[in-house]
């Protein structure tokens, strides 16, 4: 059985700090891409951070330079670092696995066979 589980989310002031977790179970973690997706209330899932085996690493444009995606191969984790946090950045954060990904479509949610239940992450103003 896969299992992703996401820990790490709270409440946290603008210009602050949370760093999200990620455990996988049940694959052969580093063989699969490992992406974080967040869905806002109101708005569709978007793409937040990937990462693939290799350590490449990518980034949406509202994330760039604050958000940094890692992972642990060792421990079988992939970890999300977010700094300087805006009220924006609210949502539900997910942590997806990536079997057999595809050049230049790692901000797909499609892409993705395997979903966490989501780490909820609320920043005040």
């Amino acid at each position: 059985q896969v299992q992703l589980v996401e820990s790490g989310g709270g409440l946290v002031q603008a210009g602050g700090s949370l760093r999200l977790s990620c455990a996988a179970s049940g694959l052969t973690f580093s063989m699969y891409g490992m992406g974080w997706f967040r869905r806002a209330p109101g708005k569709e899932r978007e793409f937040v951070a990937a990462i693939r085996w290799s350590d490449s690493t990518y980034y949406a444009d509202s994330v760039k330079g604050r958000f940094t995606i890692s992972r642990d191969n060792t421990k079988n984790t992939v970890d999300l670092q977010m700094l300087s946090l805006k009220p924006e950045d609210t949502a539900v954060y997910y942590c997806a696995a990536d079997r057999f990904p595809v050049l230049g479509r790692h901000y797909d949610s499609r892409q993705y066979e395997y979903w966490g239940q989501g780490t909820q992450v609320t920043v005040s103003s």
